[in-house]
């Protein structure tokens, strides 16, 4: 087993990495303060890993909450359905959730935690590649809105993250390359080095090899740890993580939630991002050409929706928590390996990248 640390002052939290850490109670107890624990999980996962968790809490009261899986009940409702649950088993403020799942489980349980009773502890135990190297860690914490992904939530961290790869075993190929997509972006944004161990090893990944696996989890889990560290709440530097979420976003919601998964949606995005910042002058044609292969590589979509328009996008886009004053803000890159936030783009060159596709 690995072992991280995301340094965040009295908030800081372990990251465990490793194979066969489900059901392990020594790794649990040290951040369960109360007696009171509720697992949040969902109709695909809970039937796989539930129990095994579950045979690790028997020292304290529990209770589960099993909800629907998809992109598309990452709804406020939902989050009710964990409210009511807490409140009906009588849940004190001294409790914690667990959040067994993916992506979509972590952010409902993560913000029904953040909310509940002003605030109480929460545990990430992500069973999905993109939770394990991206959503679990940093705090950030949502649902969806008809007009808008990831409008409504808020920062809270959890007391630790239990990444346990032996959960992937039974993830389908393509949830792998979703997940796949964010580790990419982590070459892209902050560490070349990586994005050429990739080049060279995504055959690995594809093929499920654990070392290859948990090398790549941690090496992605370290750059988020860092870039959290480092800008918590997202003044700054932290946007950087959304390179290609943006393009992606608009996707997403103009699809409807659950028709792209969130990585393919975020890998299209990435391509686009890397057009656009070669229509800029920024990145050369064989930069953009290794970003494109790599994503395809991953099986990923490297083109956006032929139903989607021009007009569909700047409308989407518009909706954005990184814009400021109406004014559209986009995660471009200088280099592979090196991505900037900004607002002073031409607007043509966005018209002739989304026109281009």
């Amino acid at each position: 087993m690995n072992t991280l640390q995301v340094e965040l002052g009295q908030r800081s939290y372990p990251i465990f990495i490793g194979n066969n850490l489900l059901g392990d109670h020594r790794l649990l107890e040290p951040y369960i303060n109360g007696k009171q624990v509720m697992v949040v999980t969902n109709s695909t996962v809970g039937p796989l890993y539930l129990d095994k968790v579950m045979s690790s809490l028997t020292a304290y009261q529990t209770a589960t909450v099993t909800l629907p899986d998809g992109e598309q009940y990452k709804t406020l409702d939902s989050m009710n359905t964990v409210m009511t649950a807490l409140l009906e088993q009588h849940f004190n403020r001294s409790c914690t959730l667990i959040a067994l799942g993916g992506g979509v489980v972590g952010d409902i349980c993560g913000y029904a935690a953040a909310s509940y009773q002003r605030g109480v502890d929460f545990i990430q135990i992500p069973t999905t590649l993109l939770s394990q190297v991206d959503s679990s860690v940093g705090g950030k914490t949502g649902v969806n809105h008809t007009l808008g992904k990831n409008m409504i939530g808020a920062f809270h961290q959890p007391r630790a993250v239990i990444a346990d790869t032996s959960s992937l075993d039974t993830l389908d190929d393509r949830e792998l390359s979703a997940g796949i997509a964010e580790v990419i972006k982590y070459g892209l944004i902050r560490d070349p080095d990586f994005f050429s161990w990739l080049e060279q090893n995504m055959s690995l990944l594809l093929s499920r090899d654990t070392d290859a696996l948990i090398y790549a989890i941690e090496r992605s889990c370290q750059n988020k740890a860092d870039v959290v560290a480092a800008d918590e709440l997202e003044q700054g530097q932290r946007a950087l993580l959304n390179l290609g979420h943006t393009f992606g976003h608009a996707i997403e919601t103009g699809m409807g939630y659950g028709k792209w998964l969130h990585g393919e949606a975020v890998g299209c995005g990435m391509c686009m991002a890397a057009e656009m910042s070669q229509r800029l002058g920024w990145l050369d044609q064989k930069s953009v050409s290794s970003i494109l292969a790599l994503i395809e590589k991953a099986n990923l979509p490297s083109r956006p929706p032929e139903n989607m328009t021009t007009e569909q996008f700047l409308s989407l886009m518009s909706v954005d928590k990184k814009n400021i004053n109406n004014r559209l803000r986009l995660v471009l890159m200088k280099s592979i390996g090196e991505a900037i936030i900004t607002d002073d783009f031409s607007h043509d060159a966005l018209l002739e990248t989304l026109n281009s596709y």
